[in-house]
């Protein structure tokens, strides 16, 4: 069975992938502890993941730190969703346009 990534939001800025990962090391062992960053800015953008070793350690982790605080800012964990369980985003780009590249650079014909 896959392993269960935990949802970590409400983080601080300031929060890192070491001291996220620090935090849940209370609970047990992690895998991975993941802060997600902004493409371009680098700067967080208030969620991440963690993955614990063994299972029954993710529901102890909703259990003891939901609502705790890391670095000043009460946190929420849960259960992440499967990535294909999250609905498409939709861009606004009706839809049936094909490869066309977009824009508003049209392609010349002769």
């Amino acid at each position: 069975m896959a392993q269960q990534n935990l949802f970590v939001g409400s983080l601080a800025y300031a929060t890192t992938d070491d001291t996220l990962k620090a935090h849940f090391e209370q609970i047990g062992e992690v895998t991975s502890a993941r802060v997600i960053t902004d493409r371009d800015s680098g700067r967080s953008k208030g969620f991440g993941f963690v993955e614990m070793a063994n299972d029954p350690d993710n529901q102890k982790a909703i259990d003891q730190l939901d609502g705790k605080e890391l670095d000043g800012r009460a946190i929420s964990v849960g259960l992440a969703r499967p990535k294909e369980d999250r609905p498409k985003r939709d861009f606004g780009g009706g839809g049936d346009r094909g490869g066309s590249g977009g824009g508003s650079f049209r392609q010349r014909s002769w």
